[in-house]
């Protein structure tokens, strides 16, 4: 399997353009160039920029032009400093992975599907011409294992819609669980060559979001670290999350995760990609800011083996803030290690 050239070590610019308050204020000031230029200095190759919908449409499907003056601001800068970068809409009309946006309807309104289509057509219009450095995601993190039907349909129907405009750009798709990579294998076939699978990795949930106030069941003072034993993880995610996740049980209990769990966590999506010729990307991973730093770095070093072992370009969440913030102060002690395995 070859690699999704130059797009595999990134960086995700949450917050800034997607889940946010969308002010002026804001959108002007969270990411600047200098910011881009300092990722380029991290020695990465691309970013991974999420938007919503709302910055771009009204409530008619009539669109908003101060929008994409920041997607296009992006794209400069990301130019200017020779990197690369993920168009990714976060959230769409009728439809958000966090429940508290209160988006609904999506996969059964065909209203909302025509805006998600029109937001694509317009995407193309303006930005395909960057296709070298440019890759459009389609969707991020649809939840439900009930959408994968419709969910395949509509993107399939984006797919031919953006082909008309631009035939060549390549375009990531992922499937439900949040883009779990064990549900990749539900994904339809590539439409063609520039399709690539995408998904996410907090595995284990327990550990990347330990003490997350955003998980219904978590305990916000609960902490772990990494090297715990397979009985733990057990024991702590069943009282902690409630959501699909490992439930370790294939694992011997008195063991600790090494290669072997990320590995196996990757197998199925790993012999997909190569029976059907399509590349994988994974467009989030990382771990919360409530963990030690020196933890993270183990995670860190064992999932990277597993990216590079079977080539899978890859973009960590986030530059900053947003609870996992790379370039913030609570990473400073083990960011120049952790930067050479993103």
């Amino acid at each position: 399997m070859s690699n999704l050239e130059g797009f595999k070590h990134g960086v995700n610019l949450g917050g800034w353009l997607s889940q946010c308050d969308y002010s002026k204020k804001h959108c002007d000031a969270f990411i600047k160039e200098d910011d881009i230029k300092v990722i380029k200095q991290w020695g990465l190759d691309h970013v991974r920029l999420p938007v919503d919908y709302n910055l771009f449409q009204n409530k008619d499907g009539t669109f908003i032009e101060e929008g994409f003056a920041y997607v296009q601001s992006a794209i400069d800068w990301c130019k200017n400093c020779g990197i690369n970068m993920i168009l990714d809409l976060h959230k769409t009309a009728g439809y958000s992975f966090d429940k508290d946006e209160n988006e609904g309807g999506f996969f059964e309104n065909s209203k909302y599907q025509n805006m998600f289509y029109a937001l694509w057509e317009e995407f193309a219009k303006r930005y395909a011409k960057y296709e070298k450095m440019l890759c459009f995601e389609l969707l991020n993190e649809v939840t439900n294992k009930e959408y994968s039907k419709a969910w395949n349909r509509i993107a399939e129907e984006c797919i031919c819609r953006i082909r008309k405009i631009s035939p060549t750009i390549r375009i990531l798709v992922g499937s439900y669980w949040n883009n779990h990579v064990q549900a990749v294998r539900d994904l339809d076939m590539p439409h063609d060559k520039n399709i690539v699978y995408n998904f996410h990795c907090y595995e284990p949930l327990i550990f990347t979001h330990q003490g997350a106030g955003w998980i219904p069941a978590m305990d916000t003072s609960f902490r772990m670290p990494f090297e715990s034993t397979y009985a733990d993880y057990a024991k702590f995610t069943k009282a902690n999350i409630n959501q699909e996740g490992d439930d370790f049980s294939r694992y011997n209990p008195a063991g600790i995760p090494d290669e072997s769990y990320f590995e196996n966590l990757f197998a199925d999506a790993v012999a997909v990609a190569k029976e059907r010729n399509v590349l994988l990307y994974c467009g989030e991973y990382g771990v919360i800011d409530r963990t030690e730093p020196a933890e993270v770095l183990k995670w860190y070093r064992l999932i990277n083996r597993v990216f590079e072992k079977h080539n899978i370009g890859r973009a960590a969440w986030s530059y900053k803030k947003m609870d996992f913030g790379i370039a913030d102060k609570w990473f400073d002690s083990v960011r120049p290690e952790v930067l050479k395995l993103l």
